[in-house]
């Protein structure tokens, strides 16, 4: 059976590990090739370890896995240059892109929003919306070359929905998300340039499973672990279960970046077990 983005060449950010990786392997598995960046390395602001060169070489080892190629570059999604060189030489290897998946994203200090410090609100809000608009920018001369159009999907989150307390900044982002594609899919369209967001709600990633939101979690106990938290996530659903796995979100983005959602532009797409709903 022929892969639902046969042909398709893909662009991925935050591709070492996570749901950028379950992004890959996905579209990898159902035909496309793909172009797979990532910062590699860890920020002071975080509460948890960034990605490394090795968890990013693991990523192209399972889309080859998958039968399909991939291009890596170290790239930080602040930085425009390093953005367009990555970018350029994917394209120049695979001929094309098709679909820009900007799903690179942080969540650092959890705490009341007027207590964090400028250093957490200029990292989240320059990784997570700022780091999306520079991949647009980076990318979008590429969609358009080829003429037929391609699909730009931006990983929001159940709080790019609702309120939710203790990260305000990560909140702000998310909800910006929303508005830069519900206009970039006017500025777009006429282009034939789809423009959604996905949104995930409580995925096991690093960003989830550490130690600051299992406190937030559990602020009775002295070293909360992630079991001890499985109760407070299952209450955050509607449906059964605590939490949203990687391939759920790339589900969802694999058919976002297929021609089967080609009427679909400037909409948000829920992928949190009903939790933005609470």
């Amino acid at each position: 059976m022929t892969g639902m983005v046969e042909g398709k060449v893909a662009f991925i950010t935050g591709a070492a590990r996570g749901q950028g990786r379950a992004h890959a392997v996905k579209l990898a598995e159902h035909g496309a090739r793909i172009i797979a960046v990532d910062i590699c390395e860890s920020l002071p602001t975080l509460p948890y370890p960034g990605p490394t060169t090795d968890d990013l070489a693991e990523t192209v080892r399972l889309v080859e896995e998958a039968g399909s190629k991939a291009y890596s570059a170290v790239a930080d999604v602040r930085d425009l240059a390093q953005l367009e060189t990555a970018v350029s030489a994917g394209v120049d290897l695979f001929g094309r892109l098709d679909v820009v998946v900007a799903n690179a994203g942080i969540m650092g200090t959890m705490d009341k929003g007027w207590l964090l410090s400028e250093d957490d609100w200029d990292a989240t809000v320059g990784v997570n919306l700022t780091g999306v608009f520079l991949t647009i920018k980076a990318t979008m001369p590429h969609l358009l070359a080829h003429g037929d159009g391609g699909s730009v999907i931006l990983t929001s989150s159940m709080a790019g929905l609702r309120g939710v307390g203790n990260i305000a900044d990560y909140a702000a982002t998310k909800h910006g998300l929303v508005g830069l594609a519900r206009s970039m899919a006017i500025d777009a369209g006429e282009l034939n340039v789809r423009f959604n967001t996905v949104h995930p709600g409580s995925v096991p990633t690093p960003l989830i499973k550490n130690d600051a939101v299992y406190k937030v979690f559990r602020p009775d106990l002295e070293s909360p672990t992630w079991e001890d938290c499985q109760e407070g996530f299952d209450g955050l659903s509607l449906l059964p279960g605590p939490v949203q796995e990687p391939e759920d979100i790339a589900n969802a983005v694999l058919w976002l970046a297929s021609d089967l959602s080609r009427m679909t532009t400037g909409t948000t797409l829920s992928v949190d077990g009903g939790a933005s709903y609470r």
